[in-house]
């Protein structure tokens, strides 16, 4: 009994460390994130200004102004902050909306995408990686290395154009671009540009729906092949790792005695040697989670798929600056929040690793 309450003080410490730690991290990205926009080669004003098409310099000088560029660096970092803080980010240079009432759509489609791909590499990578380890030396084995390496060198544009000039444009058997079916935006106008939903109920005025069937299938349509294209540059990284990790756990005494107790061979694979082996796959897989909101910014730009990373892209090509900053901003969430669920992992998976 003792013991375990002191690891679980030991553990709830740890926790609450690395809670502070991670808000000082979150202040450091939000102070970073103002700095860069401020020290970018060129001057935002000027571009701005130059975007609006204004000549008249009293015209410029007011628009600068009631955009609060000419308010001193302290003010600006303040406003900044409230923004970041209360998830408001801005008004879009470009769109003049506020930049979270355009996140919603974006955040949900590359969520979907990179959501599935990210599951889909995991699975087919750590798999096929625990099999060529065990089939060291075999034909399995040097195929699955070779073509692995092969797609993970490939960059992911040429690929993606590869499979719509063959399934999409040769074959017609998926669509070339777009998140779902452009008709939907004609046909289904009252409904926000997708087919009714089913509606299950309303909660604290919330209304809660699921998608429907048609919904589904028409994403899943246009899902497919840039997910496919994402999950063969992706599983590749996972499988050369786990294959790296699973040799030096195979040789270990516990798998040679749950071997000689007569355990299933895939038991000992992945209850035991696996196991052991994943903590390089877990902070992998927490890396590649936390920057999950960046989106394929290459990808998306070849299936013209809405996502994030297409946002980031025309905001880049655009001097969006607040939407630069909200992304930034919420990447840098992401990507500290993961490192926290990644460490507190590491505990649960490998029970010779103490917090303290």
């Amino acid at each position: 009994m003792y013991a375990s309450e002191r690891e679980n003080m030991g553990l709830r410490g740890f926790i609450i460390k690395r809670i502070i730690n991670s808000l000082l991290l979150l202040v450091f990205v939000l102070v970073l994130n103002f700095i860069i926009f401020q020290l970018m080669p060129g001057n935002p004003i000027e571009m701005f200004a130059g975007a609006q098409r204004l000549k008249n310099k009293e015209q410029v000088e007011e628009v600068l102004k009631l955009w609060g560029f000419r308010d001193p660096i302290q003010v600006r970092f303040a406003r900044y902050m409230y923004n970041m803080l209360t998830f408001q980010f801005g008004i879009s240079f470009v769109s003049q909306q506020y930049v979270i009432s355009e996140v919603g759509d974006r955040l949900t489609n590359t969520l979907i995408l990179l959501g599935t791909e990210g599951i889909l590499s995991l699975i087919i990578g750590i798999t096929l990686g625990v099999i060529a380890a065990k089939k060291r030396g075999s034909l399995f084995d040097n195929a699955s290395v070779i073509v692995s390496l092969t797609t993970y060198s490939l960059p992911s544009f040429w690929m993606g154009m590869i499979l719509i000039l063959i399934f999409a444009y040769k074959l017609g058997w998926f669509p070339m671009a777009g998140a779902f079916p452009r008709d939907w935006a004609t046909t289904y106008i009252t409904s926000g540009g997708l087919p009714p939903r089913i509606v299950l109920g309303t909660i604290m005025g919330t209304t809660i729906a699921l998608p429907s069937l048609l919904e589904i299938s028409g994403r899943l349509l246009h899902l497919f092949l840039p997910v496919v294209t994402l999950t063969l540059f992706s599983y590749g990284g996972y499988l050369l790792l786990t294959r790296a990790t699973m040799l030096e756990t195979l040789t270990e005494d516990y798998v040679i005695t749950a071997r000689a107790k007569g355990l299933k061979e895939r038991t000992v694979l992945f209850k035991h040697a696996l196991k052991n082996a994943s903590l390089p796959l877990i902070t992998s897989a927490a890396l590649s989670f936390g920057f999950i909101l960046s989106g394929a910014i290459i990808t998306e730009q070849v299936f013209s798929y809405p996502g994030l990373g297409m946002w980031t892209w025309r905001a880049i090509s655009q001097n969006d600056f607040p939407v630069l900053q909200a992304i930034f901003y919420l990447i840098g969430i992401c990507v500290i929040v993961a490192n926290f669920i990644a460490d507190v992992l590491y505990g649960v998976v490998d029970p010779r690793i103490k917090y303290g």
